[in-house]
């Protein structure tokens, strides 16, 4: 079993920045995958950013050119630096770790844009 813990969401004004922490109970170094899932109420949950195994990352279009993945391999950190926040970007923000041919899930942090 995997635990993940996220951290660093919060209420901020349009335009503002956040970063998100999500700390691995075991090493990230052999996961598959990392990544960062958002779901609004009454919204499914969607993919928001994803990074490979060797580092390489992917962005939903609507947070291209604003949010940025990351990963410390030896800190077993994740995070989603946000910058230009928009009241859309209002969701709980989910880390995931697919790994073995599963896929964890942290209990998730909520994050508020507003003015």
């Amino acid at each position: 079993q995997v635990r993940l813990v996220e951290s660093g969401g919060g209420l901020v004004q349009p335009g503002e920045s956040l970063r998100l922490s999500c700390l691995a109970s075991r090493s990230i170094f052999s996961a598959y995958g990392m990544g960062w899932y958002r779901q609004a109420p009454g919204k499914q949950r969607d993919v928001v950013a994803r990074i490979s195994s060797v580092g390489s990352p992917e962005y939903a279009d609507s947070v291209k050119g604003r949010f940025t993945i990351s990963k410390d391999n030896a800190k077993n950190m994740v995070y989603l630096q946000m910058n230009s926040l928009k009241p859309e970007d209002t969701a709980i923000y989910y880390c995931n770790m697919r790994s073995g041919g599963s896929d964890y899930w942290g209990q998730g942090t909520q994050v508020t844009v507003s003015s």
